[in-house]
């Protein structure tokens, strides 16, 4: 399971013209399942993504976590992120979780999230061609693993 996390002013997600998800300040992060991605994986990504410390505190330092900020989150699947770059000049999804797998775990991502952080957790549509806007706020954008 990969997560590339952003740190927003605002973000939103729509499918075919209407606004599907949106939050403020907060996180939006973009998805991908691995294959043989597990409860494990899903549970120790939640955490990150709630814990990961990228808000300011008082001084400045990155101290703060979504949690402590209660931000926003904004989680959207995107497969395309699993792809392996690493020769040729075309990506290749075979590290990307099948579709099925990989729906059932972006669903168990988002209901771990939700239970945690009363804050709200808004989502994009599986499966669904997405248009995403956002504000970076830094820009901050790091690349969790579980």
């Amino acid at each position: 399971m990969l997560s590339l996390i952003q740190r927003v002013t605002q973000a939103s997600v729509s499918v075919e013209g209407q606004v599907v998800g949106t939050i403020g300040p907060g996180l939006l992060a973009l998805v991908a399942v691995e294959p043989g991605d597990s409860e494990v994986q899903f549970a120790r990504m939640a955490e990150r993504l709630l814990g990961y410390r990228v808000f300011a505190d008082g001084a400045g330092k990155m101290n703060r976590s979504l949690a402590d900020t209660a931000g926003g989150l904004l989680l959207v699947s995107q497969f395309t992120l699993a792809a392996d770059t690493r020769s040729g000049m075309r990506p290749s999804f075979t590290t990307a979780a099948p579709p099925e797998e990989a729906e059932r775990g972006y669903n168990r991502l988002v209901a771990l999230c939700r239970e945690k952080h009363a804050a709200g957790v808004e989502t994009g549509r599986f499966g669904a061609h997405m248009v995403i806007s956002l504000i970076n706020d830094g820009p901050v954008t790091f690349l969790l693993r579980p």
